[in-house]
C-alpha cells in the first residue's frame, strides 16, 4: 500500500499523503518512542476542530505514565494497539460542561465587543450574545429529561409547518456533543500522520474502568481512545479496503 514503508514523513506533506499515510495500526514498535510535546502539539491542533456551536465540549486526557498506560491498557481489553502503545490520548465528550462554556463564549464576546448599554450593540452583535445567553440555555437546559421531551415534541408540532430544530432530548444532545468530539479526534489522527506518528482509535474498552483510572464524572463520556506510536509493519493489517465510492455517494443536480 502506498506510503505503508514510510515511518516518518516530513511537516511539508500534503493533506492528501497525511489522509493515505493514516492507518489504524494494531501493532507499535515499542522500541521507537515518540515526542511527548510532539502529541501535545497534534492535541492543540485538534482544539481548532470544527464542532456545534463553539461550546467546544470535549477533553483531552494524555497518558503518559507507564503506570496509568499499564492500566488503560488492561480497560481497552488487552488489544494488542493498546498494550504496544507509547502513549494515549482519551478524547471524552462533556456535554454536562454546556453551561460553562456557553458563559465563556459570551464573556469572549462581551471582551471582543466592549462593554455597552443593551441599545448599543449591533443587531449582530445582540444575535450573537443572545446565541449563548438564551439559545444555547434553552437548546441544553432538561429538567431530569423531562423539558427535552416537551420541546422536542412542540418542534414536531411546528415542523409540521416549517423547518425547525428537533435536537432537544438527551439524547440527540447527546450525539451533537459526540459528533464534535469526534471531530476533534479525526484532527488529531491527522495531524499526528503530518509529524509521521500513528494512531489507532479504539472503540473496545471498557468505559466505565476508563472513566475510573482518568477520574472523570459519571456524566462525563469516553469518545474514544487513541493510541500513538511508530507502526511495526505486522501494525498494519493489510491493504486499505473502503466500499466502492459509487455506493456511498450521491450527487443531487
Amino acid at each position: 500500500m502506498f506510503f505503508c514503508s514510510f515511518t516518518r514523513m516530513e511537516k511539508t506533506q500534503t493533506f492528501t499523503n497525511a489522509l493515505q499515510f493514516r492507518r489504524s495500526i494494531r501493532v507499535y514498535d515499542e522500541k521507537k518512542e515518540i515526542d511527548t510535546d510532539i502529541v501535545k502539539k497534534c492535541i492543540q491542533q485538534a482544539t481548532l476542530a470544527p464542532n456545534s456551536s463553539n461550546l467546544q465540549l470535549w477533553e483531552f486526557h494524555h497518558v503518559v505514565s507507564e503506570a496509568m498506560l499499564k492500566k488503560l491498557s488492561e480497560a481497552c481489553l488487552g488489544q494488542s494497539a493498546a498494550s504496544t502503545a507509547k502513549q494515549l490520548v482519551v478524547v471524552v465528550s462533556r456535554k454536562d460542561l454546556w453551561k460553562k462554556r456557553a458563559e465563556e463564549n459570551a464573556s469572549y464576546l462581551y471582551r471582543l465587543f466592549g462593554k455597552k448599554q443593551p441599545y448599543e450593540y449591533t443587531p449582530r452583535e445582540k444575535f450573537a450574545l443572545g446565541y449563548y445567553k438564551k439559545i444555547i440555555p434553552y437548546v441544553y437546559s432538561n429538567f431530569l429529561g423531562i423539558s427535552g421531551y416537551i420541546k422536542y415534541i412542540y418542534a414536531c408540532i411546528i415542523g409540521f409547518f416549517k423547518p425547525t430544530y428537533r435536537q432537544f432530548r438527551n439524547s440527540d444532545l447527546r450525539v451533537v456533543a459526540q459528533k464534535s468530539a469526534g471531530l476533534a479526534a479525526q484532527t488529531f489522527m491527522l495531524s499526528m500522520a503530518t509529524e509521521g506518528y500513528d494512531t489507532c482509535p479504539m472503540e473496545g474498552f471498557d468505559s466505565l474502568r476508563v472513566k475510573k483510572i482518568l477520574k472523570l464524572p459519571p456524566s462525563a463520556e469516553i469518545n474514544m481512545v487513541i493510541s500513538c506510536g511508530i507502526r511495526k509493519p505486522e501494525g498494519v493489517y493489510g491493504e486499505r479496503f473502503r466500499i466502492p465510492f459509487e455506493k456511498v455517494y450521491t450527487q443531487w443536480s
